[in-house]
């Protein structure tokens, strides 16, 4: 049985923002120096887009947030296979903001962007494979 085509198009446009946003932060990997505070706000940014879609999936409602706790944890509520993963991207969440103002005197290391890069990606990459095949980015 074909899947509802409006929920199939919600989650795809939210996995496909989330794959944009990997995209970004890889290309300002590639940056001398790394663009690491970018880095690490595109890898935030995934992750919460990536969770969004997992959860509309579902039907599961959620608010207007960054914090990727709250979202992983609706998400393991639905799939408790999540839960190592999402405890890995949880600290992510503040690279929504930490290092955007210019009153934040932190910047992020490059080693911070290059490890919050590769949790966004293994978080992305789980949450595609639990969902339909028909939601994937094109």
């Amino acid at each position: 049985m074909p899947h509802d085509p409006v929920l199939v198009a919600e989650v795809r446009a939210w996995l496909a923002k989330a794959a944009k946003d990997l995209a970004a932060a890889s290309y300002e990997m590639q940056a001398i120096p790394p663009f690491a505070d970018d880095v690490a706000f595109h890898s935030q940014q995934a992750v919460e887009k990536t969770l969004k879609g997992f959860l509309a999936w579902y039907q599961n409602t959620f608010r207007k947030t960054h914090n990727l706790i709250e979202l992983g944890e609706a998400c393991i509520r639905i799939d408790p296979s999540l839960e190592h993963a999402l405890r890995r991207a949880a600290p992510l969440t503040e690279y929504a903001w930490k290092f955007r103002y210019p009153s934040t005197p932190q910047e992020a290391t490059v080693q911070e962007a290059t490890e919050a890069l590769a949790i966004a990606r293994y978080v992305f990459d789980m949450v595609v494979r639990l969902l339909p095949p028909d939601v994937e980015p094109k």
